[in-house]
């Protein structure tokens, strides 16, 4: 210990601490606790982080608007999981490696989406509305190499519906996976 230094000099500033401490408002000492608690049980809940997915510009109808392409088993998995919500004229677009008979369910989704699933010809087989956290199932009927989700009733709102095609799916990237 240094010789200038008392062994008084420690509880002095143990107690000066506990005055600054105790002079804090409460609602400042409750929100540090709040603080502390969210972050930590954040930890345990937290949703996977959302990486950069590329983005392409589809028409409909003459309506441009934004798609997300989740082209790999990873992005395909988590889709729009997560979210709490979607820019105007955005969504997301799953590619798939061979058209199929395709399945979506909205666990983990937050909001409530219309899907569209379409054909490898470019052509929207059918348009599902899908209920926000939810396990049931919308399904494609028939064929499909593509599907496109957008905010609830988007498609209706535009006047989309089975048969439309869609433009821009060429420029969709392969599937990785």
């Amino acid at each position: 210990m240094p010789t200038n230094m008392s062994s008084e000099a420690p509880r002095r500033q143990a107690a000066a601490r506990a005055r600054i401490r105790s002079s804090r408002p409460r609602w400042a000492r409750a929100g540090a606790i709040i603080l502390t608690a969210f972050t930590f049980f954040s930890g345990a809940v937290a949703a996977p982080s959302v990486t950069e997915l590329p983005v392409l510009e589809l028409k409909i109808k003459g309506l441009a608007l934004h798609a997300e392409v989740a082209a790999t088993g990873q992005s395909r998995t988590t889709g729009l999981m997560y979210r709490f919500s979607l820019r105007p004229d955005s969504g997301m677009l799953f590619v798939f490696g061979t058209p199929q008979p395709l399945r979506f369910w909205m666990k983990n989704t937050f909001v409530p989406l219309s899907i569209a699933f379409i054909g490898s010809d470019g052509h929207i087989l059918n348009i599902e509305d899908m209920a926000p956290q939810t396990e049931n199932t919308h399904s494609s009927r028939g064929m499909a190499l593509f599907a496109l989700e957008m905010k609830k009733g988007w498609f209706a709102a535009h006047g989309v519906g089975p048969g439309d095609r869609v433009e821009g799916l060429e420029r969709a990237p392969q599937v990785t996976d």
